[in-house]
């Protein structure tokens, strides 16, 4: 029986994109992991000292969730935005478009090849993390959950990106000046508890919040954010960037002119 989807072309497309990441091995695991160590050096050991416990877990430890989700997301849109661009800019594009593959099958190799990258930068974060830090993970499945649902919106959210962006400086615009802020201002380094009434509220706009108060809670039973809420959130970011992409290829917008 013939499968409904074209695995061949899928894992062609999936292979090709996880082999450039051993080409540029530094740059996309590498690099990471060096610049989140840092920070658990600088934020974990040199500073947490001085700070009392956040929430009852120490400030190293309360650290941990909000590195590996600041990580894995900016990485998610950089893997997943170059993925896709690199196609359009070479003009190998048209290759793939007017190869016997399906739109949903070309974003399944390219985003699950982005998402696998920050998936596996994701565990080495957590593990390296162990060198300096001891921390705990209450809820498991829901920490991988948290992380796989996150990996694969901010790819969907990156191949998006890779589409709209007609030059390499709009295809850096939008992590370095909107991804980047908004995954410092979303509680990575502290508790939004710990802000003024006004800030919590307005904190409240920054989807990234959610998504590294469901992942801590993942961690320690504890969260800015009901987790309920926290996964709705997600799933709604999740479901806007699918109908994104449904009609970037519906309408063939920058793919096909």
């Amino acid at each position: 029986m013939t499968s409904p989807i074209n695995l061949h072309a899928v894992k062609a497309i999936y292979l090709f994109e996880l082999a450039r990441t051993w080409r540029t091995l530094f740059q996309s695991i590498a690099a990471p992991v060096i610049s989140t160590s840092l920070y658990f050096i600088v934020f974990g050991a040199a500073i947490g000292g001085r700070f009392t416990a956040v929430d009852g877990v120490s400030y190293g430890a309360f650290l941990v969730p909000g590195l590996v989700m600041m990580s894995v997301l900016t990485e998610s849109v950089s893997n997943a935005s170059f993925g896709i661009y690199m196609p359009r800019y070479s003009g190998t594009i048209y290759e793939v478009l007017s190869a016997p593959i399906s739109a949903f099958e070309t974003v399944l190799g390219y985003v699950g090849a982005a998402a696998t990258k920050s998936i596996v930068l994701g565990v080495l974060i957590l593990l390296t993390a162990r060198l300096f830090v001891d921390y705990s993970i209450q809820h498991p499945f829901w920490m991988v959950a948290f992380l796989v649902l996150t990996s694969v919106t901010f790819s969907l959210f990156g191949f998006i990106l890779g589409v709209w962006a007609d030059g390499w400086e709009k295809l850096q615009i939008v992590p370095i000046l909107v991804i980047t802020p908004l995954a410092f201002l979303g509680g990575s380094f502290y508790s939004i508890s710990m802000l003024p009434p006004l800030w919590q509220k307005i904190t409240l706009f920054n989807p990234v919040v959610y998504l590294v108060s469901g992942f801590r809670w993942s961690f320690y039973g504890q969260a800015d954010v009901p987790v309920g809420i926290s996964l709705a959130m997600t799933a709604l970011f999740l479901a806007l960037c699918l109908t994104a992409v449904w009609w970037i290829f519906r309408t063939g917008y920058k793919l096909k002119n």
